[in-house]
Protein backbone atom coordinates (compact mmCIF):
# COMPACT_ATOMS: atom_id res chain seq x y z
CA UNK A 1 0.00 0.00 0.00
CA UNK A 2 0.77 3.48 -0.82
CA UNK A 3 -0.29 6.38 1.63
CA UNK A 4 0.02 10.12 0.52
CA UNK A 5 -0.61 12.58 3.52
CA UNK A 6 -1.38 16.17 3.20
CA UNK A 7 -1.20 18.24 5.64
CA UNK A 8 -1.37 22.34 6.95
CA UNK A 9 -0.90 24.57 9.38
CA UNK A 10 -4.21 26.32 9.14
CA UNK A 11 -6.90 26.09 11.40
CA UNK A 12 -7.38 22.89 11.07
CA UNK A 13 -11.54 20.95 10.10
CA UNK A 14 -14.35 22.35 12.37
CA UNK A 15 -15.02 18.79 14.38
CA UNK A 16 -18.65 19.25 13.99
CA UNK A 17 -18.35 19.02 10.03
CA UNK A 18 -15.49 16.54 9.60
CA UNK A 19 -17.78 13.80 9.20
CA UNK A 20 -19.78 15.58 7.00
CA UNK A 21 -16.94 16.76 4.39
CA UNK A 22 -17.11 14.13 1.94
CA UNK A 23 -20.78 14.13 1.07
CA UNK A 24 -22.00 15.12 -1.77
CA UNK A 25 -23.09 19.01 -1.82
CA UNK A 26 -22.07 19.50 1.58
CA UNK A 27 -19.94 23.37 1.51
CA UNK A 28 -19.29 25.39 4.64
CA UNK A 29 -18.83 28.18 2.53
CA UNK A 30 -21.71 30.59 2.65
CA UNK A 31 -24.57 30.40 -0.34
CA UNK A 32 -23.54 30.35 -4.24
CA UNK A 33 -19.98 30.45 -3.22
CA UNK A 34 -18.67 26.88 -3.76
CA UNK A 35 -20.93 23.66 -5.16
CA UNK A 36 -19.52 21.14 -2.67
CA UNK A 37 -18.92 18.44 -4.76
CA UNK A 38 -15.00 18.89 -4.67
CA UNK A 39 -14.23 16.46 -1.53
CA UNK A 40 -17.15 14.39 -2.70
CA UNK A 41 -15.87 13.84 -6.34
CA UNK A 42 -12.30 13.08 -4.88
CA UNK A 43 -13.58 10.26 -2.94
CA UNK A 44 -15.20 8.76 -5.74
CA UNK A 45 -12.03 8.88 -7.64
CA UNK A 46 -10.17 7.60 -4.77
CA UNK A 47 -12.02 4.69 -3.86
CA UNK A 48 -13.64 3.66 -7.28
CA UNK A 49 -11.34 4.10 -9.90
CA UNK A 50 -7.80 3.10 -7.73
CA UNK A 51 -9.68 1.13 -5.17
CA UNK A 52 -8.55 3.51 -2.29
CA UNK A 53 -9.68 5.72 0.69
CA UNK A 54 -9.35 8.75 1.84
CA UNK A 55 -9.43 10.40 5.50
CA UNK A 56 -9.62 13.74 6.98
CA UNK A 57 -8.71 14.49 10.16
CA UNK A 58 -7.19 17.40 12.77
CA UNK A 59 -3.92 17.33 14.23
CA UNK A 60 -2.03 20.14 16.62
CA UNK A 61 -0.83 22.09 13.71
CA UNK A 62 -4.07 21.98 11.51
CA UNK A 63 -5.69 19.96 8.98
CA UNK A 64 -4.51 16.56 7.98
CA UNK A 65 -5.88 14.10 4.68
CA UNK A 66 -4.81 10.76 4.03
CA UNK A 67 -4.88 8.70 0.63
CA UNK A 68 -4.25 5.16 1.08
CA UNK A 69 -3.77 3.50 -2.30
Amino acid sequence: KVVLEIADNGAGIKEEVLDKIFEPYFTTKEQGRGTGIGLYLVKLIVKEKFVGDIKASNTDTGARFEILL
